[in-house]
């Protein structure tokens, strides 16, 4: 359709117009393009509010399946949970049976093993209880040995197992009886103390502490360092008539003595002198004045050893020895005794740390109090030392070899 062109509306003023003037009525021509314009509109705005219902009723449609998803969801989920809680209950449940049936298992394992060992102990034969036997003879002498201290029951234990396996005449116990040979040598090598011997010694020691001599003691038998010996520097007494003789007489007596103590032979008396010959008045005078002289010799030299026993000088390290009161003195000799038992009873036990502890205090007790020049005290410590040195020496044996080659035989290996 074609629209005509507008006409020309006549330019002018307005008012130039009469006032009065009727409007003229504008052609339908005219009128044509706003009514297509406002119906353009009018569809534009119905196919807005078409497309606005199409959105509004997809946006609802799209509403709806959300929310029927969601109710599918949280029913899922439900579902899901449920099932969790049905699957851990079942859970729980096998674990218990689990549970059950590993406790019967360990039971049947235990049975299994009980009735094997059953069997196996009906089914031992000859060769393995003599094994058993043996193992068991040289467990118990190794154990009397631990307790006697000796060797001899191991030894007795290993000869009476190789005379049995001997007379069992079997070839597979023959390394047997070469590890018992090897041990009974070892053992018989081997130096052990004699706990018995020992005991007495110390018995011994303890019935001789009375007779050691202190370092304070007097009166009683000591042997001074660097003193002479009693007979040394000591001359025979003189005659008891010498106090009574005339002054002549006591000098001839008294240079017959000191000549029979130098010489051991008797000078001839005065009297016997050759015939026809007379002693001169000076030469008895040389004669008295002799006698005189070796008398006061032999005063001087009782008087000095008299002194020599009265005042005695010697050096002593210890002065606390010196100071010992008579009842400390008896204490010590009964501590002394104390610690002799005391280490008898640690031996006994087989305590040998305890014994080497009160030989120790005992050693140096000894050195400390008693007189070390003394016989009884240098062998009281010399008897101490071998106790100590016996106890540090020597550990029981053990049949180590034989024990393994019985187990390798009771295995089959």
């Amino acid at each position: 359709m074609t629209q005509s062109p507008p006409e020309p509306i006549p330019s002018g003023p307005s008012s130039s117009a009469p006032a009065s003037r009727p409007a003229t009525p504008v052609p339908a021509s005219a009128r044509a393009p706003g009514q297509w314009v406002l119906l353009l509109a009018l569809v534009i705005a119905l196919s807005a509010l078409g497309l606005s219902g199409l959105l509004w009723q997809k946006l609802d449609f799209t509403q709806q399946e959300l929310a029927r998803r969601s109710q599918d969801s949280g029913a899922v989920a439900v579902e899901a949970r449920t099932l969790a809680s049905q699957a851990e209950a079942l859970t729980q449940e096998l674990q218990a049976r689990l549970s059950v049936a590993e406790v019967r298992l360990s039971e049947v394992s235990l049975q299994r093993t009980q009735l094997e060992e059953l069997m196996l102990t009906l089914s031992r034969s000859r060769d393995d209880n003599l094994v058993q036997d043996l193992e068991s003879a040289l467990r118990l002498a190794q154990q009397q040995t631990e307790l006697t201290g000796s060797a001899q029951p191991l030894i007795s234990a290993l000869q009476a197992a190789d005379q049995r396996i001997a007379r069992a005449a079997q070839p597979r116990l023959n390394p047997v009886q070469r590890a018992i040979a090897r041990d009974i040598e070892r053992i018989q090598a081997a130096s052990l103390a004699d706990i018995p011997a020992m005991a007495l010694r110390l018995d011994e020691l303890a019935r001789q502490v009375d007779e050691w001599p202190l370092l304070n003691q007097v009166g009683g038998p000591r042997s001074p360092l660097g003193a002479a010996s009693p007979a040394e520097g000591r001359s025979a007494p003189l005659p008891a008539a010498l106090s009574a003789a005339p002054p002549e007489r006591a000098a001839d007596d008294a240079t017959e003595a000191v000549g029979a103590q130098a010489g051991g032979a008797t000078p001839e008396p005065a009297s016997e002198e050759a015939p026809g010959q007379e002693a001169s008045p000076g030469q008895g005078w040389v004669r008295v004045a002799e006698a005189w002289t070796a008398w006061w010799s032999t005063v001087w030299q009782e008087v000095s050893r008299s002194g020599r026993e009265l005042v005695r000088v010697s050096r002593i390290d210890r002065p606390e020895a010196v100071l010992l009161a008579p009842e400390q003195s008896f204490f010590i000799r009964e501590n002394i005794k104390l610690k002799l038992l005391n280490a008898r009873l640690g031996l006994l036990a087989r305590h040998k740390a305890s014994s080497q502890v009160d030989l120790l205090a005992i050693e140096s007790a000894l050195a400390r109090y008693f007189d070390a020049g003394s016989p009884q005290v240098r062998g009281a410590q010399a008897a101490v030392a071998q106790l100590r040195q016996d106890l540090l020496e020597g550990e029981l044996p053990r049949p180590d070899d034989t024990l393994a080659a019985l187990n390798a035989a009771a295995g089959g290996r």
